[in-house]
């Protein structure tokens, strides 16, 4: 006799499911409870976020204002002396302008990067573990300082009475330490590129130090022991805080031991004295000192044409 597939199907689907005993059933719930319970109720994030918090944030902001009136201040001052005598008052001016658009974008979240680093934890029974590092770096702080330390460098520079080769060397020095910086910022971690950078950084700031310390102490001195005495003074406080930003740097984004919020306030620290003080300090010294004049006529006053025009009056006369 043929069975027919389909009467089987509609067989089976009648058919209620069997009954399991108690106990089995007790059994495979105890299993399957004890499966979840076995697992850990937390996993641990492997990736440690260094961000900006409120202090930081707002310590930008706060810098940002300080800045920008700092600079509307400089600008007012330049106004009162005659142009011939107006370049510190200029280069001054520039470089707290420079800051306060690098604290606003730094504030506003457009000059940060997020930089990426695997870091390895060595265990001694367990195999060794990794740690995903995200920390912000403020490329917009090494802009700032890539334009007004060079500047920086020209006001002591012509304080000084330093020639043009010295100049340019001080101030090449400088750039390069200052974007070697940005680039060990940027560095691979567990190479040697990271420290590599900051080396070749602080091999150029020594550079810078020597110029100044050396070259620009003695032409100094050569002007005017007055001005000697200012210049020592002034290039003394400028190099004591230059050589704290790398000891903050080492400690931020170089070992990662400083929170963000910590090297922002410290950077902050730094730059007003290292900007509106020096600045301050530096145009009311020249000011009440006629040593550290320097009288620029012709193109800086005139241009070129009145330049012509003045010198053609003077060769008439």
């Amino acid at each position: 006799m043929m069975i027919d597939p389909v009467d089987v199907l509609k067989t089976t689907k009648s058919v209620l499911p069997i009954p399991l005993p108690t106990s089995l059933i007790s059994s495979l719930t105890a299993t399957h409870t004890a499966s979840h319970t076995s697992l850990p109720t937390v996993i641990p994030d492997p990736i440690d976020r260094q961000f900006a918090g409120d202090d930081g944030k707002k310590t930008l902001w706060v810098i940002f204002v300080a800045m920008t009136i700092a600079s509307a201040a400089f600008a007012a001052m330049s106004w009162r002396v005659p142009v011939q005598r107006r370049l510190y008052h200029v280069v001054t001016t520039l470089i707290l302008i420079i800051a306060s658009i690098s604290y606003f974008a730094m504030a506003t979240g457009h000059g940060v990067s997020v930089h990426k680093t695997i870091v390895r934890h060595q265990n001694d029974h367990v195999p060794d573990t990794t740690t995903e590092v995200q920390r912000q770096v403020f490329w917009a702080r090494y802009v700032d300082w890539a334009l007004t330390t060079p500047l920086l460098l020209l006001d002591l520079s012509l304080l000084a009475g330093l020639n043009g080769a010295h100049i340019l060397m001080a101030v090449v020095a400088d750039i390069i330490m200052i974007l070697t910086g940005l680039f060990a910022a940027f560095g691979s971690e567990g190479t040697p590129q990271k420290w590599g950078w900051y080396t070749i950084a602080c091999i150029a700031y020594l550079v810078v130090i020597w110029h100044l310390a050396v070259n620009g102490r003695a032409q100094a001195n050569a002007r005017s022991q007055k001005v000697g005495s200012f210049f020592l003074a002034i290039a003394g406080y400028t190099l004591i805080l230059w050589t704290a930003y790398p000891i903050v740097w080492g400690i931020a984004d170089g070992s990662r031991k400083l929170s963000v919020d910590a090297e922002i306030i410290a950077y902050a620290v730094l730059d007003v004295l290292a900007k509106p003080i020096f600045g301050i300090w530096l145009l009311v010294t020249h000011a009440n000192m006629p040593e550290t004049n320097i009288d620029l006529g012709g193109f800086w006053s005139y241009g070129f044409g009145g330049e012509g025009a003045v010198r053609l009056e003077d060769d008439g006369a």
